[in-house]
């Protein structure tokens, strides 16, 4: 039987300037593409979580494209990717597997025990950088450490840049190099134990109008001025070549700024993998948490008598998104008025946001807790009552999200600002003097 290789698609949802599928179709051997809903990771999940219901759609609709260009499409399959190899490796002749870079945690851990399976049947295991410009170690300190402050990393990021890597890779130029006549699993979500979700997934906001006053706008919530790009790049149905030409073609330095965040706080979760259920600086471990899950539940609910993080909190849990200055106040709120450990609030995130990315999320929530890299200082504490006069002083994102604020029928706060905030920085000099 003639060999085949494997294209394995993870974070990397589209045919188009694909890194890895690129370098898989150009070998001459036929491809077989492949997706894993993994066991590991649904078993977790609400069976109407947004995110199985974006991706499967954007799986299906590759398939199509694949079918369309007289191909067998995808192989998808549920399970764990040990097993699916396993099966995989034993049933073909297959002579490389290639799969684009992922580097959380859990990945660092996968791919690995992937390439020793591989290995063992005499299969090459070839992996590519795609999710990102610049991946682990590619920016770096003089003396080769990794950077804990964003503004030298940006800087060393800038330095580094140059437009040709941004040149597209036309994997789709070439969908014909794919298997044919093999009759490949297709799943649907009911296959999975999943439904539909009946959140509303928006597609990105890319026009030069958006990101042209993205700098200016970005902060009002209740201006929808935001590209929604996040769960896209999450699943990588848009690149992030794209994403950095966007920024440049229409000259937004903000725009391309937030794109190096989110790199910077990749290479983080890298290098400091402990930073997943860890503070950073150890001593904010020592942060003795009130943890009330009754105020938790209030503030997950959306029911704390603070109109913006009300707002924040009911905008996340009907469409699995939420602004990001809002983001910020909300997690302050948690973590600095009601003194609820950070990984609370990071894990709820995680269940409910369509957007979510580990890295990011984890960054973001140590950043407000004053627990992180480059982290803002632990005195630092967003007054929810003036973050409504300067960020949505017409109350109309409140109002959108909470239509009974001002009324008899909305709580009180459940909190005093100005005790809670002297609470908080008693409690955390506490800890970290």
């Amino acid at each position: 039987m003639k060999a085949i290789d494997i294209f394995w698609f993870r974070r990397d949802l589209r045919l188009e300037d694909n890194v890895g599928f690129a370098a898989a179709l150009s070998t001459g051997r036929k491809i077989l593409p492949i997706f894993i809903f993994d066991k590991n990771i649904l078993e977790e999940l609400q069976e109407d979580d947004a995110r199985l219901t974006f991706i499967h759609d954007n799986v299906m609709a590759m398939n199509t494209s694949l079918e369309k260009a007289g191909t067998s499409g995808f192989a998808i399959y549920h399970d764990t990717p040990a097993d699916v190899f396993e099966q995989l490796l034993s049933a073909h002749n297959i002579h490389t597997v290639h799969t684009n870079r992922d580097y959380e945690p859990y990945a660092k851990e996968r791919d690995p025990a992937i390439e020793l399976i591989c290995r063992q049947h005499e299969t090459a295991f070839v992996t590519y950088k795609d999710q990102v410009i610049f991946e682990k170690d590619e920016v770096v300190k003089n003396d080769g450490g990794p950077y804990v402050v964003y503004t030298p990393y940006k800087k060393k990021w800038l330095s580094q840049f140059t437009e040709d890597l941004l040149e597209p890779h036309r994997s789709e130029d070439h969908l014909g190099n794919c298997v044919e006549n093999m009759d490949l699993p297709k799943l649907s979500l009911e296959d999975l134990g999943f439904v539909r979700t009946d959140i509303d997934i928006p597609d990105a906001i890319l026009d030069r109008d958006t990101i042209n006053s993205y700098g200016e706008q970005r902060n009002l919530p209740a201006i929808d001025a935001t590209t929604r790009i996040g769960h896209h790049l999450r699943f990588g149905t848009i690149s992030p070549r794209e994403a950095v030409r966007l920024s440049l073609e229409h000259d937004s330095e903000v725009y391309q700024s937030e794109l190096i965040w989110r790199e910077f706080f990749m290479q983080v979760m890298y290098h400091y993998p402990h930073t997943m259920d860890k503070s950073f600086k150890a001593k904010y471990d020592n942060i003795e948490w009130r943890n009330n899950e009754e105020e938790f539940e209030r503030w997950k609910t959306g029911t704390t008598g603070y109109g913006l993080v009300d707002a924040g909190m009911r905008q996340l849990n009907k469409s699995g998104f939420m602004h990001n200055r809002v983001r910020m106040l909300v997690a302050s709120f948690l973590v600095k008025h009601l003194l609820i450990d950070w990984r609370w609030g990071e894990s709820y995130f995680a269940e409910k946001l369509l957007d979510y990315e580990a890295s990011s999320n984890v960054g973001n929530w140590q950043w407000v807790a004053g627990s992180g890299v480059d982290a803002s200082p632990y005195f630092r504490i967003f007054n929810p009552i003036t973050q409504v006069k300067k960020f949505d002083k017409q109350e109309e994102y409140i109002k959108k999200w909470v239509p009974e604020y001002g009324t008899e029928d909305y709580p009180e706060m459940m909190v005093d600002h100005k005790e809670s905030r002297e609470r908080a920085l008693r409690v955390y000099k506490a800890a970290v003097s």
